[in-house]
């Protein structure tokens, strides 16, 4: 039996116990793991959400578990030392332990992640990253695997992480059995990129119709000079404005365009993969799928299956059947 310790800081988010303790602790996977909550001192423990959930155990837990999870919790502040000792005599007596979202900051917090690469939800990667200046943060990533130290990013992510430690424990058809009672996806890459919000949006001040008539025509070889002429600009002086105004330049800008047109259509459409690159100015096929790929860190048919949760094979280059062209 498999003993799994869900570790809940104050204030602990929900969402990201509840992960574990849907993975390990339901009653379907009694015969595989066992699965606790603990705290630093038993009791109630407050969530980020306005209720408590209580911890039947106390620290002491952590010294016979197998795996330790530790959820997200806020204010991201250091948890107590004891935690911190707790965490690391736990891992040097062999414990797999693991992090949902902002749980990095725990790990981190007991050195854990020395050294290491690590990931956690993309808005706090930064901060990870200054107060854990030996830690090598990765913020585009779903969930990084390190062995006896996992991370994960934010919210959905945890379930990533948690399939794939089922995954690892006990074989991908066990994971699949806990993916479809959870009626989620089986397997999602840990490479695969967060999708984030990325600060490439319009300009709201300058340029808004020269912004607007570019997306109209994104199919179009369109080129700086073309948005300047549009503006009435010369290139040099349009890119400065450009890029103070929007915080990127013009060419950023208009490939992040294409980008989110063409995950429009991935998501709601059945075209080929180079329909989709033609429609949205990316050329062939394959250089739709470098800049994708670039941006987004997945391919674009691996992106068009999550989001339009099928499962039909590709037939020809990049096409589905019944695609259109």
């Amino acid at each position: 039996m498999h003993r799994v310790v869900a570790l809940a800081l104050p204030d602990v988010v929900a969402f990201d116990l509840a992960i574990p303790a849907q993975v390990f602790g339901h009653e379907d996977e009694r015969q595989l793991y066992s699965f606790v909550v603990c705290a630093a001192e038993p009791g109630l423990v407050p969530t980020t959400t306005g209720y408590a959930i209580h911890a039947a155990e106390g620290l002491e837990a952590l010294l016979s578990a197998d795996t330790i999870v530790v959820p997200g919790f806020s204010p991201l502040t250091d948890p107590p030392a004891s935690v911190c000792d707790a965490l690391r005599t736990a891992a040097g007596n062999g414990a797999r332990v693991v992090s949902v979202c902002t749980g990095a900051f725990a790990l981190a917090a007991a050195g854990l992640l020395d050294g290491k690469r690590a990931t956690t939800h993309w808005r706090n990667a930064q901060r990870l990253q200054t107060l854990h200046p030996a830690v090598a943060v990765d913020a585009g990533v779903l969930y990084i695997d390190e062995g006896r130290v996992s991370t994960s990013a934010g919210v959905a992510a945890g379930i990533d992480l948690c399939l794939h430690l089922v995954r690892r424990d006990y074989g991908t058809e066990a994971a699949n059995r806990i993916a479809r009672r959870m009626v989620v996806a089986p397997h999602r890459e840990g490479g695969q990129a967060q999708f984030i919000e990325r600060p490439v949006a319009a300009p709201l001040t300058h340029f808004t119709e020269t912004c607007a008539w570019a997306r109209q025509h994104l199919a179009e070889p369109l080129t700086v000079v073309d948005m300047a002429a549009h503006a009435g600009w010369a290139p040099s002086s349009f890119a400065r404005k450009f890029l103070a105004d929007a915080g990127t330049t013009p060419l950023r800008w208009l490939t992040s365009q294409r980008i989110a047109e063409a995950c429009r259509l991935l998501e709601t459409t059945d075209l080929t993969v180079q329909a989709v690159a033609a429609r949205t100015g990316l050329g062939t096929a394959a250089n739709f799928r470098l800049h994708f790929m670039r941006e987004l860190n997945t391919t674009p048919s691996s992106y068009r299956r999550l989001y339009q949760g099928r499962n039909r094979s590709l037939t020809g280059e990049g096409a589905w059947p019944g695609a259109r062209p």
